[in-house]
């Protein structure tokens, strides 16, 4: 008897680790099921519709239509909109993946339901609980059923946090399958050349955290660092809608307009980005994901954060935690090759969606 797996997509990194393990299921259709359940948490089309397109999922099989909202009106309404949908069509596994509200709200959903719940990136910690996705890691990670991890030191979280063995299983990184899917397509992108920057160095910047972008002296500062940095690197800033939104509200954008060495571009698709990123000298950024991507192609990575859930990337990659007022000696020490090489961890191979379905193969017993 066939399985039914709802993958849970939010936001784009949610569509990017559930692409591999769809594609991976829908290739074992003797027994799964995989089903696309997209909460609506990202609306906009440059931000959602292209993931799906250049990843060639299917569109989804359900959409919440959720939108934005606070952390509580955006948890609340998934979980009363994927709860009806349970309701109506009980899946054998919920699959979530990464930190997102929505990760947090249909893992409470499948539990309260008593359904079966599977965390893909599980385990990873920042210890800073004021960032709301180490709440949703820890609160998914405590009611799941199955955890798989990206790296040794996030099995070692769990059982530290009292996981019992059976439950953890590491399966590698989900981010270098997607990357892989797609490699030759962002080969031929050529991103670069269609923004000038063909044959030049240039840095792909990338911000949206609140701790970031949602206060005015914190981003200003910012803003006032990467111009700098601009006068020396060619600058190519992805803006994310939120970013704008607050650089417009605090007066900001026009500074960013006026420097020269600066190229502003709008929200694009995973394989535009990604070859953005493959060309560039370093990646200026407060993303989780990039610092995965970065130190698998051995690119430095700046990471305007204090604290990290990949701590993987420090110890073994080319990722660097930096503070806005050490932004441009930073950049100078990795143009001048003062930085680390990566070492690629192990399992990032851009085989674990195979071995996320050889796991639930046998948890199935099929």
């Amino acid at each position: 008897m066939r399985k039914t797996f709802h993958l849970i997509a939010a936001a784009r990194p949610n569509f990017m680790k559930i692409a591999p393990l769809y594609h991976a299921l829908n290739a074992a259709r003797d027994w799964a099921e995989p089903v696309v359940v997209h909460t609506g948490q990202h609306y906009d089309a440059n931000m959602s519709d292209a993931f799906f397109a250049d990843l060639r999922l299917p569109a989804p099989d359900h959409n919440l239509e959720i939108g934005s909202g606070s952390h509580a009106e955006q948890t609340a309404g998934v979980m009363i909109a994927y709860e009806r949908l349970c309701l109506a069509a009980r899946p054998d596994w919920v699959i979530v993946v990464g930190d997102v509200n929505s990760t947090l709200a249909c893992g409470l959903v499948a539990k309260k339901l008593c359904l079966n719940l599977a965390h893909l990136e599980a385990g990873l910690r920042s210890r800073d609980r004021t960032m709301p996705e180490e709440i949703n890691r820890l609160a998914t990670d405590a009611i799941s059923d199955l955890l798989w991890t990206p790296s040794e030191d996030a099995d070692d979280n769990l059982r530290a946090e009292g996981v019992a063995a059976e439950r953890i299983v590491r399966v590698g990184n989900i981010m270098i399958d997607s990357y892989e899917l797609v490699r030759d397509r962002i080969a031929e992108q050529a991103m670069a050349a269609k923004l000038g920057l063909a044959g030049q160095g240039f840095g792909v910047v990338t911000l949206h955290r609140p701790s970031n972008v949602d206060h005015r002296e914190t981003l200003a500062q910012i803003v006032a660092s990467l111009c700098t940095v601009a006068a020396t690197l060619r600058l190519v800033f992805v803006v994310h809608p939120r970013t704008r939104k607050r650089l417009e509200d605090f007066g900001l954008m026009p500074q960013i307009a006026a420097a020269a060495g600066i190229t502003i571009v709008e929200p694009i698709g995973y394989i535009e980005f990604m070859s953005l990123v493959q060309e560039s000298q370093l990646v200026i950024t407060d993303s989780g994901g990039v610092q995965e991507e970065t130190t698998y192609l051995d690119i430095p990575c700046l990471t305007l954060r204090d604290t990290t859930e990949r701590p993987i990337t420090i110890s073994q990659g080319t990722n660097r935690l930096v503070i806005p007022a050490d932004l441009e000696r930073s950049v100078g020490a990795a143009l001048d090759g003062d930085w680390p090489r990566s070492r690629c961890p192990a399992l990032w191979d851009g085989h674990t969606a195979g071995r996320v379905v050889a796991s639930l193969r046998q948890v199935c017993g099929v």
